[in-house]
């Protein structure tokens, strides 16, 4: 029985090494020397899955820490769009704090590991995909490690090819375009800053004013703040389409996706190469 525990364990590791593998290959054959980095990031990824397990299992324990619960007060009410389906609100509320959670946990993982390393908006976007991929892969194995325990080996074939093509992607998606934020925050040209700083909302300078926020820093944490809640939105559409088995409009909303990261990569100012004048990277100078 132990051999195979064993078997099922290895088996659920193989297939999903195979997607993170396939995906991952695109972005580390980009980076030259900083292969290093790319892997250490992807360990991360999967690592800080680690926290959410604990959470969840300290649920039998402290039930009052399911957030979750909470959020089933609101399975009566519903929220149609243009009729053309009504959504449950505790499914809505139950996917957004879904996409918070993974989010904010990806975004750590890149935190801990990049230190002085992003030299570009590219690296920051690359490195985000990278803890995405790894995040990814541990929730893969356990999904299939659990489905081969549960329902055996013959079932697992269906839940690998679309965890392989549209799960896993859609981890690359989300933290892809969170990894452009959270470069503007890094490289930001004083340009961009002085023109984002004029339309600031009055109510957000008054803010900055009380908590004594620089215009810098405030431009920092408003640029990761946006990059955060596009990629919990969009990681909340994702499953609710699964949820809702609107399975039709998730190639469409990857490909968008897809075309929209690449074109992120693509651009200009991703490409640049920064030098770092200070520690807080709230200031950055061209270097090539």
């Amino acid at each position: 029985m132990e051999a195979q525990a064993v078997f099922k364990l290895i088996l659920a590791f193989v297939l999903a090494i195979i997607p993170a593998a396939a995906w991952g290959y695109i972005f580390w054959k980009k980076q030259v020397g900083k292969k290093a980095m790319l892997t250490q990031t992807f360990v991360a990824g999967a690592i800080f899955v680690t926290p959410l397990l604990l959470y969840k299992h300290s649920w039998q324990y402290f039930p009052w820490l399911n957030a979750f619960e909470y959020t089933e007060q609101f399975s009566n009410d519903l929220v149609g769009f243009a009729s053309f389906h009504l959504i449950p609100l505790d499914v809505i509320a139950t996917f957004m704090l879904v996409g918070v959670i993974e989010e904010v946990t990806k975004l750590w993982a890149v935190k801990m590991t990049e230190k002085e390393r992003i030299c570009s908006i590219d690296d920051a976007i690359e490195m985000c995909i990278m803890a995405a991929l790894g995040f990814a892969f541990a929730e893969n194995m356990l999904y299939f490690y659990n489905i081969i325990v549960t329902r055996g080996v013959d079932n697992i074939l269906y839940p690998f090819i679309f965890r392989s093509l549209f799960s896993t992607f859609a981890h690359v998606m989300f933290s892809g375009i969170l990894g452009y934020y959270y470069g503007l925050a890094l490289f930001a040209t004083e340009e961009l800053k002085e023109k984002h700083n004029s339309k600031r909302w009055t109510v957000i300078r008054g803010m900055a004013k009380v908590l004594n926020f620089k215009r810098n820093v405030l431009f920092h944490h408003e640029k990761i703040t946006q990059g955060l809640i596009i990629a919990i939105v969009l990681h909340a559409f994702f499953n609710i389409f699964l949820e809702m088995n609107w399975t039709f409009l998730i190639v469409p909303f990857l490909t968008a996706g897809y075309i929209y990261v690449s074109y992120l990569l693509q651009r200009k100012e991703a490409q640049k190469v920064y030098c770092l004048v200070d520690a807080n990277r709230n200031d950055s100078v061209t270097k090539s």
